[in-house]
């Protein structure tokens, strides 16, 4: 079906560059209810999603000028939802769909409202991100605080609040009360002290994005015109990943939306819940399904895994929830031999050499990519990677590390900013002799960010006269990869000005506040001068930068939402799995996350010299009642 600007029949539609979607998938794009959809690893939830939303926009159900709200926990989620509905819908449409992260929502109202706050919540307008962690409240707790009033407690209650749980259950644990606690308790007490000291106490204001979340749910609670207006503004609300819900994002939500004419659809898997220790709630979809009164939809296609794969699958989710339905695998297996096995070996030495091989010889025998296979990590990345590198470059196979740092910027996360993509675009653009698709990609994200509309010839004629320009001027100063990082922070530099750095600024929240913005065009000089060195060309350059020929080496966490045609999970082993006892349910979660990962075959590696495997003997048994081998390594 093409993709229109004009409205089309309900009873017309149908589902765009798919070739189908299950039952149950179908019943909910079309639905005109509260709706919580449980699906499972590669049921397509977020291609429901995009489905949705073209339904919405092009039936007239979600009607002009209403918009329709997605909301998801991680930002490459939003981004990829984006420009999965902008592929299925009109221009027209697509432009009346914002896909944000809860962290994003909520920044853009404290932004836009927060001075409307009463003065005791108050931040001031140029507050700066606080990132939080255990060092910060034991210092706060134990050194800043002080002797309590007689009235609250003294100061041994003070020391009893436990630091591992202070932020969730205290500071952010509940709505905040207009006028203050009245008869606090001591951890109240030490939890309104951190808030003022944050607010109003150094020279400028410090929020963590919790924080900005609760902020947020005081001034709509607050300020009823507000909630008005984002409920007129949005039709429906789409919550992703909603497994990984805070209590903090649930009740911004629930103070917005609950009992209005909006329609929410939540989407996700409480098998993959990995963020408790995130503040995550329990069970949120329990929470939603009472309090907004949805309608339960699960679905059962996996379109992802092969059916051994799904099998195995199936054995490790009930662990998670014994009412798991086995779900129906609609791809087909393609190799041969075991889709899954642990490999043992007797040094991490031996391990690297004989991954590098296997990974190797996959590739030749399987026809894929270096980016079609990912060795995932449970932490510690750049251990692993200081003995796999050498090993995969001795087999001539290039393999980067994506937890790494580059700068002050995590790697994977650097390649997935705005900055980034903006400069890898505009740069595709200048050094590739036949650029359509990278011109047609960087005028739409001009478009955007320059506030151009589809109906604004001349605006349009404009921008794409001056993007030619600078494309041209650009290859005439640069006709090579730069040399040094003070030239690729000068090209950085320029392209950044040409795009508008206010503009950005105004377009992507976190880039407006602290030094944000500094550090990924710092480390994205510093990543482009490191891809740069050597390179015969900019093709090669720019190859580089994306990992395009690099297999990939990353955490459990940030495998989230990725898929493979092969997984490696190096260290099955207590060593990596050393708090596997502290939350068994979640570390569980974290390993079916990755196994589920993969398309055709999974390999887990053990090394004795890392660790035993008795804390972790659970996973182990799962793994033996599926049915999956263990061979020595020779």
């Amino acid at each position: 079906m093409a993709v229109l600007s004009r409205r089309v029949r309900p009873d017309e539609w149908q589902p765009i560059g798919v070739q189908e979607l299950e039952a149950n998938a179908l019943l909910v794009v079309r639905s005109h209810d509260n709706r919580s959809v449980i699906a499972g690893p590669g049921a397509g939830k977020t291609e429901l999603l995009a489905q949705r939303a073209a339904y919405l926009l092009q039936t007239g159900a979600a009607p002009a000028p209403r918009r329709i709200l997605a909301i998801s926990f991680k930002r490459d989620a939003a981004v990829n939802l984006a420009s999965r509905v902008r592929k299925r819908s009109h221009p027209d449409h697509a432009g009346r769909f914002d896909s944000l992260t809860f962290d994003a929502f909520a920044k853009g109202l404290l932004d836009r409202f927060g001075q409307t706050l009463p003065n005791r919540w108050r931040p001031r307008a140029d507050y700066e991100i606080l990132l939080t962690n255990d060092a910060m409240f034991r210092g706060f707790l134990q050194q800043q605080i002080g002797t309590p009033p007689e009235s609250v407690g003294s100061y041994a209650d003070i020391q009893a609040i436990s630091i591992k749980t202070f932020e969730r259950r205290h500071l952010v644990g509940s709505r905040l009360p207009r006028d203050g606690w009245d008869n606090p308790t001591p951890a109240q007490w030490a939890a309104d002290r951190f808030w003022q000291s944050s607010l109003h106490e150094g020279q400028k204001s410090s929020l963590s994005f919790p924080m900005i979340g609760r902020l947020v749910e005081l001034l709509v609670r607050l300020n009823p015109l507000v909630v008005k207006a984002l409920k007129l503004t949005y039709s429906h609300l789409f919550m992703d990943e909603f497994q990984d819900t805070t209590q903090v994002q649930y009740d911004l939500a629930h103070t917005i939306f609950h009992q209005s004419d909006t329609i929410v659809t939540a989407v996700g898997d409480n098998k993959q819940q990995i963020m408790r220790w995130a503040m995550a709630m329990d069970d949120p979809f329990a929470v939603f399904d009472a309090d907004f009164g949805a309608t339960s939809t699960p679905l059962f296609h996996n379109y992802r895994s092969s059916p051994a794969l799904v099998a195995i699958q199936h054995v490790l989710a009930q662990a998670l929830d014994r009412r798991a339905v086995r779900p129906i695998s609609k791809a087909s297996g393609t190799i041969s031999g075991d889709s899954c096995a642990i490999r043992d070996f007797t040094s991490p030495q031996s391990e690297a050499a004989s991954l590098a091989g296997f990974v190797a010889a996959e590739m030749k025998t399987q026809g894929i990519g270096p980016r079609d296979i990912v060795l995932l990590v449970r932490q510690k990345a750049a251990d692993y990677a200081a003995v796999l590198e050498p090993a995969f470059r001795e087999a001539g196979l290039a393999l980067r590390n994506e937890a790494g740092a580059t700068g002050a910027v995590m790697l994977q996360e650097l390649l997935a900013e705005e900055i980034s993509t903006l400069l890898v675009c505009m740069l595709r653009l200048a050094m590739t002799d036949r650029a359509g698709k990278h011109w047609s990609e960087c005028l739409e994200a001009l478009q955007s960010l320059w506030g151009i509309g589809i109906e604004d010839v001349a605006d349009q004629t404009r921008l794409a006269r001056e993007l030619d320009n600078f494309a041209l001027a650009l290859r005439r100063a640069h006709p090579a990869p730069v040399i040094g990082a003070a030239a690729s922070h000068a090209l950085v530099a320029e392209v950044l000005d040409f795009v508008g750095r206010e503009r950005l600024t105004t377009a992507h929240p976190p880039y407006a506040q602290g030094d944000w913005f500094k550090k990924v065009s710092e480390a994205a000089g510093l990543h482009l001068a490191a891809c740069c060195d050597g390179a015969v060309n900019w093709g090669a350059a720019l190859d580089s930068y994306e990992g395009l020929h690099a297999i990939p080496l990353m955490t459990i966490h940030k495998s989230k939402g990725l898929e493979y045609h092969s997984v490696i999970f190096v260290g099955l082993d207590d060593g990596a799995w050393w708090s596997f006892d502290n939350d068994k349910i979640e570390a569980t979660a974290g390993f079916f996350v990755a196994f589920t990962r993969a398309k055709q075959r999974v390999v887990f590696t053990y090394c004795a010299t890392r660790g035993g495997r008795a804390r972790i003997a659970a996973l182990y048994q799962l793994l033996a009642s599926a049915g999956v081998p263990t061979i020595a390594a020779v």
